[in-house]
């Protein structure tokens, strides 16, 4: 009669890492640390990569002298392009965030490529806090492309007829605008397959947004069917908000609506644009 022996199969440890419900049990001030560090990351790869920075650099130099002596002469009459500067650089702020913002979106998706994202899943973070990173050195980009602009803006005869706290005003709008925006482009990098497509993608958005809107020119000389469209164009709101802070001029309903449009946005797409990063393969 054989005995058999029974082995006592030792228990199992589970590999160190992140668990599914670890994010979950991350706190405030480690999230706030693990932001820090993603920014820093990005900021590191701008540093040897400053040619990520041309277009926050050249892209206000060229659009302030591409419309102001263009469309100036012609928009404001006479070939008076100073009467033109105040009316155009409020309205390009607006632009710049929108501009700035898709570049995101691009970086997103070709992190993915590389495998970046791969990585920053697996390790014990939570998963906003790396999109968060990306919108904060996004909104630096926003601000140096914004202080350039305004700096060509001087140089051509801007004037500020209310104070420099308006003008902080407009430029903190702008800012909490183009934030808001970048979700967008996140969700639209996370959703596209190629960089190329989010480009494409984008500007299908931006081209009539920009365009269909008072940035340029005063929707009293648009088509009454376009001139609806600029009501509910969020770009109009800012670029109008941003105009009567510098120039003087109620601002309250185009603050209000401005703000109303980021909030909007970001509760909308922000979530969407978590979960997307989540299940994205």
């Amino acid at each position: 009669m054989s005995t058999a022996t029974m082995t006592k199969t030792p228990a199992t440890t589970p590999p160190p890492g992140p668990t599914p419900s670890s994010e979950g049990r991350i706190g405030v001030r480690a999230n706030l640390r693990h932001i820090g560090a993603l920014v820093r990351r990005n900021a590191l790869q701008i540093k040897q990569d400053p040619e990520s920075m041309f277009d926050a650099v050249l892209m206000p130099v060229i659009f302030t002298l591409l419309f102001v002596f263009v469309f100036g002469g012609a928009i404001s009459g006479n070939g008076n392009q100073e009467v033109y500067v105040n009316y155009v650089i409020p309205g390009l702020m607006a632009m710049m965030g929108m501009n700035i913002a898709m570049a995101v979106g691009t970086g997103v998706n070709d992190d993915f490529k590389k495998g970046v994202m791969d990585r920053f899943r697996s390790m014990p973070i939570a998963r906003s806090s790396v999109l968060i990173a990306k919108i904060i050195v996004e909104i630096g980009r926003m601000m140096v492309a914004i202080a350039i602009l305004l700096g060509m803006g001087f140089l051509l005869g801007l004037s500020i007829e209310t104070s420099v706290v308006h003008l902080f005003a407009a430029v903190g709008l702008s800012m909490v605008f183009g934030a808001s925006l970048t979700w967008i482009f996140i969700l639209l990098g996370l959703t596209m397959k190629t960089p190329q497509a989010v480009q494409g993608m984008a500007m299908l958005v931006l081209m009539p947004l920009q365009f269909g809107s008072s940035i340029f020119a005063p929707p009293s000389t648009m088509p009454g069917w376009l001139q609806s469209f600029t009501d509910y164009n969020p770009l109009s709101n800012l670029a109008d908000a941003a105009r009567n802070l510098i120039n003087g001029g109620a601002v309250a309903h185009s603050v209000w609506m401005t703000l109303g449009w980021s909030l909007a946005i970001t509760v909308v797409t922000a979530p969407l644009a978590v979960s997307k990063f989540r299940k994205k393969t």
